[in-house]
Parts: structure tokens; C-alpha cells; sequence
């Protein structure tokens, strides 16, 4: 025991490290010293009042200068304020306490309410698994949405991007995902959200027994861009944690733009320069890293959805291509089919999941090729049908998609109170592609 507590002392490293502010240009304070590494979390002591001190982390460097990144407002930092270096990363608290509590960027309740002791510390950067300890995705998952059930089917650890524009229904969305799928929990992070919405996603989203099943993680736009960051990087580490315990964990970040912009605020404040629209080189390194750390690993699994804004509902700008690249299969929800009161939005021919053929059967698959191709044939024709140009029996395929296009439009529309669980959208598909072969 005593030779134990030797070696232990004898690593402890005695020193604090110290340095000065030298100056503060917009995001960045910069500083002589003291000794750090990148991603450190120091200490920048404003000795306005007693003990009085801003978070902050090492993001750069620039000649013998320490480039800091606050976490807070830096009203109070002057030239020479101390700055302290801790020696190590940002870590948090976490275990099963954090369920049904909503959290700051730190992993600290946003209610001002404390945890109790037995919780563990972990640092919220950890590495992605080893690629080939990841197990196959061979399970389906219940989401609670018929359309994607049906015909975007999802495994326990797949990866999805919903695409959308603003006003789409994503928040809406997301809230029917984290009431009706059979994961053991979820882990939901805000990013750069209202702070109007936050309450309206926890009350009317997702409602009272979605958040007793729930760790909501919250950073809103007003804060600065590495508390927006923090926040992704936190409730990422939660996921893992949990997932290590054993648990299929559900986990949604809204939106992966939002910290993408955030991390361009950060390059371009300690001097990256600018690449594809503005977005600047290290925002496609950290998207991959980020992005997955969530999947399977030995113990468990992170199935997560990860929504993406899309400015002028362009799917082809560089954060959309980019994070649809990484993702195994993507949801895109339509303007036009929101506009017409069609919920949820979702556009079946612009969405694909691409584990869908290794976790579902042939017959499922036949039936939801066949749902498709009438959509298609539909969509094709649409207009020549509306205005009444296209005249029956003209075309036998055409015949077929205007005669299930009704039973379809309403098998893909959801209330967002209806339960259905997955068992139950493969029967309901079956029964209304029979159901069309009746029609006359």
C-alpha cells in the first residue's frame, strides 16, 4: 500500500505553470506562457474579485505566444491578467445521474441542481474504436417512424444525416425519434439553438417521458464558438460512455453545421485561411474524427442522427457533401412536401440507407423497391398528370403509380403522437401494396 502511494506521489508533478495575457484580439487571447500543449484547459485568473477566473483552452500557437480560446465572455480579462495551466484536457463527470437532466457545454446541470458523488471523470476527446473491433451491423432498430422502418431501415450503430433547410421539421422529428425508438436511451446535444427553442424542443418535442429516457447536452448561438464545440464533444463522450456500459445508445445532434461554423469561428481566429467557402482546412479534419466516434464497438452501440442545415436547401454545399460522405445513409426532408402539410417531409427517392439490404429480408426489400418505383413513376409524370395532359391506358406503369399514389401518399405521412412500431410498418406496407392490387 505504502509503495503504492510512493509511486503515485512520485508522479505527481508539483509545479503550476504560469503565464501573462499579452492581448486580446476578438475570439483569441494571446499570452506569454505558460507551458501548454494544444487542447490544455487553463485558467486566466481577472483578480477583479477574489478567486474570480475564465475557463479557457490552448488552440494555437504563434511565435512564442499562447493563442487561448475562452469558454466564457472575457469582459473581465485585461493585459497581464495570470494565465494557469492545469496540465490537462477538459474532462467532465458522468454515469446514470445524468439521465433525465439537461447540460452546459461542461456537463454541468443547466438547472443549477449537483450530482451526487459516484460519478466517473472522463475526458470528452477520445478516439474513435478500432475499425476492426467494431462488430457488424447486423440488427434493425425501431425508429417509430413508418417511412423510415418501412424503407429506410436502420441498424443498431448506423450513422444517418437529415438534411434540411430551416423550418422543415427537424426538431419535430427528432423528438418523435427519442419517444418512439426501442433504444435503452438517448443522448441529444443542442447545438447553437435559440434559447426560445430549447425549452419549446424539451416541452413539446420531447415531452415529459422522452426526457426521463433522455441527457439533453445544450449550447445556444449565443455562446462563444468553443462552448458550441465543447457541447458536440461532450454529449459525444456521454454516448460513449454509456455505450461502453453495455447500452444501445440513440444518439441526435442538431445540427453538425452549427459546430462545423463554430470550428471555422476557431480557424480562422487563430489565422487558417479560408478554403471552400469560407470553411478552412480543419473543419474536414475534425468532421471525421467527430463524427465517428459514434457506431458499435465490443460492448455496445451509438446509432446517431446527426441533422444538417442546408443554405438554400443546396445539398451539394461542402459540410452537407462532406458529412454525407462519412455517414452510412442520409434522410432528406423536402420544403415542398412540408409547405403541403405532408408530415414528416421526408423525400423517400432522395434518401438511402445503405445498410438497409445487410439487416432486412427479401421480402421487405421487394416490397419497399416496389413502393419506390411507383413513387418514381409518379413523381415523373406529375406533371402531365396535374394538368390533366396524360390520358389512361397510355401507359401501364403510369396507370399502376396513379392508382397506389393516394395509398402511398397517406402510408408516408405520420401524426406526431401515432406510435408504430416497426413490426407493425412492415405489415402496413404489405397490407397496402395488397390493398392497390385490389383497386380497379
Amino acid at each position: 500500500m505504502l509503495d503504492d502511494l510512493s509511486t503515485i506521489v512520485s508522479q505527481l508533478d508539483s509545479y503550476k505553470r504560469y503565464g501573462k495575457v499579452k492581448r486580446v484580439v476578438g475570439l483569441m487571447i494571446e499570452s506569454i506562457g505558460p507551458t501548454s500543449s494544444i487542447g490544455e484547459l487553463c485558467f486566466i485568473h481577472t483578480g477583479k474579485k477574489r478567486n474570480e477566473k475564465v475557463a479557457a483552452e490552448v488552440v494555437g500557437f504563434k511565435d512564442e505566444l499562447i493563442l487561448l480560446m475562452p469558454y466564457s465572455t472575457i469582459d473581465s480579462i485585461s493585459s497581464g491578467s495570470i494565465v494557469e495551466a492545469t496540465g490537462n484536457p477538459l474532462k467532465i463527470k458522468v454515469g446514470s445521474q445524468l439521465i433525465g437532466k439537461v447540460l452546459d457545454a461542461f456537463g454541468q446541470p443547466m438547472d443549477h441542481s449537483t450530482f451526487a458523488s459516484g460519478l466517473t471523470s472522463m475526458s470528452t476527446d477520445q478516439e474513435p474504436p478500432n475499425p476492426l473491433l467494431r462488430p457488424m451491423i447486423t440488427e434493425t432498430l425501431q425508429i417509430g417512424i413508418r417511412s423510415i422502418d418501412s424503407l429506410l431501415t436502420i441498424g443498431k450503430g448506423q450513422r444517418t444525416g437529415i438534411f434540411a433547410g430551416s423550418g422543415v421539421g427537424k426538431s419535430t422529428m427528432l423528438g418523435m425519434i427519442s419517444r418512439n425508438s426501442d433504444a435503452d436511451l438517448n443522448v441529444i446535444v443542442l447545438v447553437g439553438e435559440r434559447g426560445r427553442e430549447v425549452k419549446e424542443f424539451i416541452e413539446k418535442d420531447l415531452g415529459e417521458f422522452g426526457l426521463k429516457r433522455s441527457i439533453l447536452v445544450v449550447a445556444t448561438s449565443d455562446q462563444p464558438p468553443l462552448m458550441r464545440i465543447k457541447a458536440a464533444y461532450t454529449a459525444t463522450a456521454v454516448a460513449e460512455y454509456f455505450r461502453d456500459q453495455g447500452l444501445n445508445v440513440m444518439f441526435m445532434m442538431d445540427s453538425v453545421t452549427r459546430v462545423a461554423t463554430a470550428a471555422r469561428e476557431i480557424g480562422l481566429a487563430t489565422g487558417e485561411p479560408p478554403t471552400t467557402k469560407g470553411y478552412t482546412p480543419s473543419v474536414f479534419t475534425m468532421l471525421p474524427k467527430l463524427l465517428e466516434r459514434t457506431g458499435t464497438n465490443e460492448n455496445g452501440s451509438i446509432t446517431a442522427f446527426y441533422t444538417v442545415l442546408v443554405d438554400g436547401d443546396d445539398m451539394n454545399e461542402p459540410i452537407a457533401d462532406t458529412v454525407r460522405g462519412i455517414l452510412d445513409g442520409h434522410i432528406v426532408l423536402d420544403r415542398q412536401l412540408a409547405n403541403k402539410g405532408h408530415f414528416p417531409a421526408i423525400n423517400v427517392l432522395k434518401s438511402v440507407s445503405r445498410l438497409m439490404k445487410q439487416i432486412t429480408d427479401q421480402k421487405h426489400q421487394m416490397l419497399a423497391n416496389q413502393l419506390r418505383n411507383l413513387l418514381s413513376t409518379y413523381s415523373e409524370s406529375e406533371d402531365l398528370i396535374s394538368i390533366g395532359a396524360y390520358k389512361k391506358g397510355s401507359s401501364q406503369e403510369i396507370d399502376q403509380a396513379v392508382k397506389y399514389y393516394p395509398l402511398i401518399k397517406e402510408f408516408l405521412q405520420q401524426s406526431t403522437d401515432e406510435v408504430v412500431t416497426y413490426e407493425d410498418s412492415i405489415t402496413q406496407l404489405e397490407t397496402m401494396m395488397d390493398k392497390g392490387r385490389n383497386i380497379h
